[in-house]
């Protein structure tokens, strides 16, 4: 992101005081393949977070959007792991599948059968609704 989006548009979340922070206060641990960059804090007075480790954050490539993080760059971020994904090779499951961000509000949306976007018809009621009536 350039400095002067940076500037002007504090809606994407990396803001120049986002720099500045990342400047006096941050450690460079690595990028993924989306561009996000992700940093620990330098220790220091603040630096502890609240599980007593080191703060560990992430400045996006465009809009903060927190499903674009990858799966091994979340095990880090959530400090279920303690290695970052660059120190060691993550090697996923066989059942993973590849990482795909919120699609919601796209034309690749999930909209299942019935919905008004969706293009499969909702099944017809079976009769054995009966609604509430007060006596």
């Amino acid at each position: 992101m350039g400095i002067f989006s940076e500037i002007f548009s504090w809606w994407g979340g990396n803001t120049w005081g986002t720099r500045l922070t990342i400047a006096r206060q941050g450690r460079f641990v690595g990028s993924d393949s989306l561009g996000n960059r992700y940093y620990e804090q330098i220790e220091g007075v603040g630096a502890v977070g609240p599980l007593g480790r080191l703060r560990r954050w992430v400045t996006y490539t465009d809009l903060a959007e927190a499903s674009k993080v990858p799966p091994e760059w979340h095990g880090w971020l959530h400090y279920t792991v303690d290695t970052p994904p660059t120190e060691e090779r993550y090697t996923p499951r066989p059942w993973e599948k590849p990482h795909l961000p919120n699609m919601t509000g796209t034309p690749e949306a999930y909209r299942p059968a019935g919905s008004i976007l969706g293009a499969g018809q909702r099944p017809k009621a079976t009769g054995d609704y009966k609604p509430w009536r007060p006596e």
